[in-house]
């Protein structure tokens, strides 16, 4: 019996050396470079914008801008979003092909036992007692379950930094949909403020026109006003319950259970964003790592559909132990030893068309790469086109509120006196309530930049170490 195992034994280390010694024919698996010049700075919009030592933005963008519901909304954003949850599961299934696909590289073993009675009609029953075990193997002489392998894990790596991507994603959404939710209930005060300044004014115009001292006009434009600011304010309303609606979306919640604290913009302040260079943008944004795993995989699969045109080696080994009585099973060993040539010679153009399909896919991929690259960049100017921008807005803005709360001051003191018309304190009433309408917007649309930012720079996105790397 040692003598039989012994045998079994060679036979299995026959097998791995084998395989060692034709392995070294594999093809090899090309790296494609994205081939695209990465500029050395941004433009002149991102002149002011600091660049961090470290190269990388901050990691908890969304502490910094001093608001903790805020913090508390990304956070349930993290933990309850169902698209998060959804590319998780993606991750898991991309996971498990990388299993699959590193399952071929070692030998196949399977084991069996059988028991069977057999009995003809007038002859006496016989019994046989048998097991066995088996081995097979597909010997990687060019690198095709190797390179199977890779594009698989790339796979799983592509997965994972998507998954990353969403989560980004995700959390800047959350923060933009609150930022909004709380800028609309802001715009509600200030329409609820200046009706209540519209109605007051009212009130005085018709007592002057019961007095004979204001027009039936002068008291209709003013009702006008009144009307029209309900109307606005009702407008304003709805556009905060579908923003808080919005936001309980994001965060996997019903709209009826979520809430929000906060009611106006003022305590938040925009912090300054670390843009580092350019070239980190291929390390820092998910979905950029993530169009380069792709690619990987597509390099990798190229040398399989390679691979598939040349032929194949199979070694198989068998040990087997049979008898008709169970004391006895291991009398009669029986094993054998095999090895197989497979050469593909007529197929119809099967395996030629199915490298081309993988060669024009990683064309493909290869143009989504440039493409997410061009497109990164893209989204850091633009965000700090926008940031720069509405800054300087913002700056410019505050004079025009100065100036056009004093206009409304000394309108409404000038018609007391009746040293100025109802049409002058009509337009400075519209225009200061424009004027503290669009202070609210600039001050969102100047955080919301600052968000977009941090997204295009790949902010609160750690790249994990992969395992396609090691």
């Amino acid at each position: 019996m040692k003598r039989n195992t012994h045998i079994w034994q060679k036979t299995l280390v026959s097998m791995v050396v084998s395989s060692l010694l034709l392995g070294g024919c594999a093809l090899p698996v090309e790296q494609t470079s994205s081939g695209v010049s990465m500029p050395s700075g941004w433009g002149e919009r991102g002149d002011q914008v600091k660049i961090s030592p470290e190269g990388v933005p901050n990691f908890s963008w969304w502490q910094r801008f001093g608001s903790t519901e805020l913090i508390e909304m990304v956070l349930l954003a993290q933990s309850g979003g169902y698209d998060v949850a959804a590319a998780a599961a993606r991750v898991r299934q991309a996971d498990a092909r990388a299993r699959m696909a590193g399952a071929s590289l070692l030998p196949e073993v399977t084991g069996n036992v059988n028991a069977s009675r057999d009995k003809d009609v007038g002859e006496p029953s016989t019994r046989s007692y048998t097991m066995g075990l088996s081995a097979s193997y597909e010997v990687d002489i060019w690198g095709e379950k190797r390179a199977s392998r890779l594009s698989a894990m790339a796979s799983r790596d592509a997965a994972v930094f998507a998954h990353d991507a969403v989560l980004l994603t995700l959390m800047a959404s959350t923060a933009q949909s609150y930022l909004r939710t709380v800028a609309w209930r802001e715009r509600v005060a200030i329409a609820r403020y200046n009706l209540t300044a519209a109605e007051r004014v009212l009130g005085l115009v018709e007592s002057r026109y019961r007095v004979g001292s204001a027009s039936a006009q002068e008291t209709a434009q003013q009702r006008t006003l009144v009307a029209s600011l309900r109307q606005v304010l009702a407008l304003r309303q709805q556009q905060e319950h579908q923003s808080l609606t919005t936001l309980a979306v994001l965060l996997g919640r019903p709209p009826q259970k979520l809430t929000v604290r906060a009611v106006s913009l003022s305590s938040m302040k925009a912090p300054t964003v670390e843009s580092g260079l350019p070239t980190d943008l291929l390390t820092r944004r998910p979905d950029v790592a993530a169009a380069e795993r792709r690619l990987a995989a597509a390099d990798a699969d190229v040398t399989v559909a390679r691979a598939a045109m040349l032929p194949t080696v199979r070694l198989t080994a068998s040990y087997g132990v049979g008898s008709d009585r169970v004391r006895d099973v291991l009398d009669n060993p029986i094993y054998n030893l095999a090895a197989g040539l497979v050469a593909p010679i007529f197929n119809n153009g099967r395996l030629a068309a199915g490298r081309n399909l993988s060669l024009a896919r990683r064309e493909e991929l290869l143009a989504d790469y440039r493409a997410s690259i061009i497109s990164s960049l893209g989204d850091v100017e633009n965000a700090l086109n926008a940031l720069q921008g509405s800054a300087k807005q913002q700056e410019a803005h505050q004079e025009v509120l100065v100036h056009g709360r004093e206009a409304v001051r000394l309108a409404e003191s000038r018609y007391r006196s009746g040293s100025d018309t109802m049409q002058a304190l009509l337009d400075t009433q519209r225009t200061l309530f424009q004027a503290q309408d669009l202070a609210v917007q600039l001050r969102l649309d100047n955080l919301l930049a600052t968000i977009d930012l941090y997204k295009a720079l790949g902010g609160g996105w750690r790249p994990k170490r992969m395992a396609s790397s090691k």
